[in-house]
């Protein structure tokens, strides 16, 4: 089988706290409409990258459509970077740091109108660790908070409040940082370092603002402190953070180290505890489709 006309969902079904079934049945709907062939494909945690690449060998799909969180997302753009194979986002994560960044709609069927949309653009992705980064990655007090999350018994926004006061108080940070670009090496004390191709966490905090997707660079950015009032400033869009609290630099390539072992995430995935991190602009682009609004403000 070799149709250029079908749709592909793919859906991780312990993600967030949303009904799925309501998001199958939806995009079924709309991929009949339009005259596409459906399929379905329901993550497990278990061999989903051959699955997902077997599928797309199988029925070579026009567009895949993502029903999950940003590790899902990850999962299908490491099967489809630097091909033709368009990315359509359906949010349905705890967080959906991606999806807030793109500025998705929050409701299913404006969602789906974007995910089908001709409104498309290439974006960079990351290798950290030999592992793809679409959003951000970071070491510290966020990944630990992260961390806390995935093992504790609540889910969505709710979950990530309740685990983000213990965090605090438990976390070993602050850490110290040593980093290495190409445009030079300095060594930074924080709590938390990170490595951000995207401007925004799924809370809608502005942590990167000269963040920008599809610019072939990334932001590595080091949090001094628990500043509150700077805290709030990124809650609220106020980019013009203090160099105080944080030190920004943009580059294409790093190597990071740390003196000792600091808790890791890509992308709101939980990766343990590391001392080194080398971290570059990957050659292979993503193509996604996005709201209008965005592809008018990047172009």
């Amino acid at each position: 089988m070799n149709s250029e006309n079908y749709i592909l969902l793919v859906v991780n079904p312990i993600s967030g706290d949303c009904d799925k079934d309501s998001i199958i049945a939806s995009v079924k709907k709309e991929a009949e409409n339009r005259n596409y062939d459906f399929k379905l494909y329901k993550t497990t945690g278990e061999k989903d990258t051959e699955s997902i690449n077997s599928l797309i060998k199988d029925i070579n799909p026009k567009r895949i459509l993502v029903a999950g969180g940003d590790g899902t997302i990850s999962l299908v753009a490491q099967c489809i970077l630097g091909s033709d194979i368009c990315l359509g986002i359906i949010p349905a994560g705890s967080a959906n740091g991606m999806a807030v960044n793109f500025d998705i709609p929050q409701t299913l069927p404006e969602q789906i109108d974007v995910a089908f949309s001709d409104c498309t653009m290439k974006l960079d992705a990351l290798s950290i660790n030999d592992q793809i980064c679409l959003h951000i990655a970071d070491m510290g007090i966020n990944a630990e908070l992260i961390q806390n999350y995935e093992n504790s018994k609540f889910r969505g926004k709710l979950g990530y409040f309740i685990q983000s006061i213990p965090t605090l108080f438990n976390s070993d940070s602050p850490f110290h940082f040593k980093v290495e670009t190409e445009e030079g090496q300095f060594e930074e004390t924080g709590i938390l370092l990170a490595i951000a191709n995207a401007s925004k966490f799924g809370t809608g905090a502005t942590i990167n603002p000269k963040g920008k997707m599809n610019d072939g660079k990334f932001e590595i950015l080091i949090f001094k402190s628990l500043d509150f009032i700077e805290i709030f400033k990124t809650i609220n869009d106020q980019f013009e953070m203090s160099s105080d609290f944080v030190r920004i630099i943009s580059t294409q390539k790093a190597k990071i180290s740390s003196r000792k072992k600091v808790p890791f995430q890509i992308d709101g995935e939980f990766l343990g505890e590391i001392n080194e991190a080398t971290a570059t602009i990957k050659n292979e682009k993503l193509l996604v489709a996005l709201p209008d609004s965005f592809c008018n403000l990047y172009l």
